[in-house]
């Protein structure tokens, strides 16, 4: 009996019923190791039967997804080579134009049913390499939200008031994370549970948030702290004279619609 359960448990993992389960894992088993444009077209196409996507998204080999049919993608999504996406059972939701790179991971695996489990990400955002974001408690994240390699956004921490007890056994806490329109996030932040990272933020390489920043502001150091403000004339003028430099997707993006 204890087998059952645990094959139960172990396909509740996965998806969100049997026959889906089939369906996904024969076309990710067909077609998740094909490499180059003819994979990613494929896959462009096939994988709209087991997840919700404006027009055909941009997924690369090697990509895992459990429970696809809680994944939603805008328009122009595109997931890097060895990304995880996991969105039992609260769902994930990529907006318009975001870019996964390699192996970054989105989980909401949620068997504790928690009620705001889930990974919502805004418009044109961009996750560095190696970022993870844990959204048990759900993480909100806006428009043109940038971070660097190796990110941590947990939206979930665990009870240890009893050192009598194990701490796997006294359970958790999810409050949820909110970060706002264009934050920057320097490589290696971490972002703790609770916290809001106000609109227009930029958080220096390595710091961890413990405490929620007000908007514009600038933070470095463990814990983070707000040294500057991006609004102050002194900050803005130190970058009048640097060489600032755009590439061929900032031009596609400010090319106006035909």
């Amino acid at each position: 009996m204890s087998i059952l359960n645990e094959l139960r448990y172990y396909l509740k993992s996965q998806s969100t019923s049997i026959p889906r389960y089939v369906l996904e894992q024969t076309l990710m088993t067909l077609l998740g190791g094909l490499p180059s444009l003819v994979g990613i077209g494929l896959r462009g196409i096939a994988y709209k039967l087991i997840l919700k996507a404006e027009g055909l998204p941009i997924i690369e080999h090697s990509v895992r997804l459990l429970s696809p049919a809680n994944l939603r993608l805008g328009k122009s999504v595109y997931i890097d080579s060895g990304v995880f996406l996991n969105a039992l059972p609260g769902g994930i939701t990529i907006g318009d134009g975001t870019n996964l790179m390699h192996g970054v991971v989105f989980h909401v695996f949620n068997y504790r049913d928690l009620p705001k489990a889930g990974i919502t990400v805004g418009k044109n955002c961009f996750f560095g390499e190696y970022t993870c974001i844990r959204g048990q408690g759900g993480v909100k994240i806006g428009d043109g939200v940038y971070t660097g390699t190796q990110c941590n956004i947990a939206a979930v921490n665990h009870v240890f008031a009893d050192p009598n007890r194990f701490i796997k056994d006294q359970g958790i806490t999810a409050d949820g994370i909110t970060i706002e329109d264009d934050v920057w996030l320097g490589s290696n932040v971490t972002v703790v549970d609770g916290v809001t990272v106000g609109k227009g933020s930029i958080v220096g390489a390595g710091a961890v948030v413990t405490k929620s920043i007000p908007p514009y502001s600038i933070a470095v150091g463990v814990p983070a702290k707000v040294i500057g403000d991006r609004r102050d004339p002194e900050a803005v003028k130190r970058f009048n004279n640097a060489q600032v430099f755009f590439g061929e997707l900032e031009n596609l993006r400010a090319a106006p619609p035909e």
